[in-house]
Order: C-alpha cells, then sequence, then structure tokens
C-alpha cells in the first residue's frame, strides 16, 4: 500500500509563501480553465447562519497536473471573539492517472489564504493600470494584509489606506505594515479610502454594500473577493452598471455567490449579457481592459482549479524529501 503523505501547516509554511512563483501557479489555473478543458463542479456550500458559519468544498481536476484537491473551507465568524482564526480546513490530494490519496494537507486554511491572495494578485497584473500606485483595502483582517502584499508583487505600491468597520483594528494593521518603502494608514471613512485609491480590494463576509458606486472613478480597478457564499455581498450592484468591464472568476459561480448574484437580483446587469472570465482575459481571448480610463471589476469567489494549482505546487515543494 503507497504510504500517504500527511502534512501540517506547520511544514506547509516553511515551504509555501505568497510570493511571484504562486502568483503564476494561480494565474496558470486560471489560464486552464479559460482553455475548457478544466472539469470543476459547482461548489458544495454549506451556511450555517445560528453560529455565524460556512463550509466549502472546492475540487477541480486540472489537465496536465499530477493530482487534483478536494478541498473542506470552512468559515466560522465569531471565532476571532473566542481567540481562534475565523477559517481552517484542508485539502486532499489525489493522483491524476490513478485516484489514490496522495497526500492529506492539514493546512488550517492557510493555502486557501495564499491561493487567495494570489489571486488578487492575478486580478491586478491583469486588470489594473500598469501605473497604479495606491491601493485601499476593505477590511482588516489576514486577507487584508495579504492582499496588499499580492498587489505589490504585481504593481508598484507605495500609498495604502485601511477601512474596516473596526477603526481600531484598521489603525492596528496599518501601524503594522507602514513602512519606509510602503506609506500605510487607516481612515473611519470608506469614501475618502475610496477617493485615495487606484486599486480596492474588498476583504469581508459583508453582508449588505461597504462600497458605493459613486466612488468609482475613472482608472480604477476593484477586486471584490468576499462574497463567496450566497447572500454575501461587499458592492453596490449599481457598481457593475457603472463599470466600463466586469470580470468573474468563473461566471457559473458568481451568478450563485458572488457580486453578479446581487446585481441580478438588483436588476442592475442585463442577465443575458456576456460575461467574461479572467482566465480570457489572461489567454487574451478577451481584450481585458483597453483604456487607462476604463473602470473595471474583478468578482472573486474561489475556484477549485486555485484549489488544486496551489495543492499540487506544495506537494512538489516536499517530493525532493521522499
Amino acid at each position: 500500500m503507497t504510504e500517504i503523505l500527511v502534512l501540517s501547516e506547520t511544514q506547509l509554511r516553511q515551504r509555501i509563501d505568497l510570493d511571484a512563483a504562486v502568483i503564476d501557479i494561480v494565474e496558470d489555473a486560471f489560464r486552464g480553465l479559460a482553455g475548457g478543458h478544466v472539469v470543476m463542479p459547482p461548489v458544495l456550500s454549506m451556511h450555517l447562519p445560528d453560529v455565524n458559519g460556512e463550509v466549502d468544498i472546492k475540487t477541480a481536476y486540472v489537465p496536465g497536473l499530477a493530482g487534483f484537491a478536494v478541498k473542506i473551507s470552512p468559515g466560522f465568524f465569531d471565532n476571532p471573539a473566542r481567540g481562534l482564526p475565523s477559517t481552517s480546513g484542508m485539502m486532499a490530494v489525489l493522483d491524476a492517472q490513478t485516484g489514490r490519496v496522495r497526500a492529506v494537507l492539514l493546512d488550517n486554511g492557510y493555502l486557501t489564504d495564499i491561493r487567495t491572495a494570489a489571486a488578487g494578485g492575478v486580478a491586478a497584473r491583469h486588470l489594473a493600470r500598469a501605473d497604479a500606485s495606491r491601493a485601499a483595502i476593505f477590511g482588516a483582517g489576514l486577507q487584508a494584509r495579504l492582499q496588499l502584499r499580492a498587489l505589490r508583487l504585481v504593481r508598484p505600491i507605495t500609498d495604502a489606506v485601511i477601512w474596516a468597520r473596526d477603526l481600531s483594528r484598521a489603525q492596528a494593521l496599518a501601524a503594522e505594515l507602514d513602512g519606509p518603502d510602503l506609506r500605510v494608514r487607516a481612515t473611519a471613512d470608506p469614501a475618502e479610502a475610496a477617493a485615495l485609491a487606484d486599486i480596492v480590494v474588498t476583504t469581508t463576509p459583508a453582508t449588505q454594500p461597504i462600497f458605493r458606486a459613486e466612488w468609482l472613478r475613472p482608472g480604477m480597478h476593484v477586486t471584490a473577493m468576499g462574497s463567496d457564499q450566497p447572500g454575501k455581498t461587499e458592492l453596490d450592484p449599481l457598481c457593475l452598471k457603472r463599470a466600463d468591464l466586469y470580470v468573474a472568476d468563473r461566471a457559473s459561480q458568481t451568478r450563485l455567490m458572488g457580486e453578479l448574484r446581487a446585481a441580478l437580483a438588483a436588476q442592475t446587469f442585463d442577465a443575458d449579457a456576456p460575461v467574461p472570465e479572467l482566465g480570457q482575459v489572461i489567454a487574451q481571448t478577451h481584450p481585458g481592459r483597453t483604456s487607462p480610463d476604463q473602470i473595471t471589476i474583478c468578482d472573486l469567489t474561489g475556484t477549485g482549479a486555485q484549489d488544486t494549482a496551489i495543492a499540487t505546487h506544495a506537494l512538489a515543494a516536499f517530493s525532493k524529501d521522499t
């Protein structure tokens, strides 16, 4: 019987970090989605309102990769009050040729955090202006920190402002990240944060819009990555109507659980309009941004292809040890 490799969060943190290589790997996963040969079933999602929690199960087979991942991803948003992180989880990696289990990655959500941030970097790389230097981050949790790191890997970010409902958390994060190469401050006014930004990233589990359509400006790019469950929404539905270009990570998903779902419900987006995907922009089968003055929005709900990409990358990092 083939031995199953079991890797802990500590081991994975020692080998895998948010860097340019991971952004490229996640970008390749999006490119694969555009090619039409990835097998990716709908997300199995369970909402637990009584405990302010949720559980998602995602998977995908990506041709060319040695394995595929099945990920269980809980999010319990009252956990910080208990001294626990809000996200956790694990991934199982199966052999793409035989279906045998090759590894169990007890990452506690770490790999999901990394691949989610990398997806934000991919979105900015392909949709934000090349000279974008100012960022606004909505939210003050782990993903807020990681999304700003990812932006700096793909764009010349020198200034950032952080807004969160809890101003003290925004101030603490800004103080932590502020430095000689990156000036970071917090604000209690979300409109002020938006006014200062070339790129906005929303990173919250909000169920009511936290970003208004009137804050959009020519040349701005917005990445919304918090609406990964039906009922969540971070953007005013009018944002999609006002944007020059709306791009989904997976159109079928964003119709059900992304910002597109809310816009369709509010009838601010044509239900019959074609929805370009980020992979199509990467593969250059869709032009993406065509003018520095365009307003662009990318809706990230998280895909199984990203999970398979980061999981097989992590497993490969340990292959030389076996």
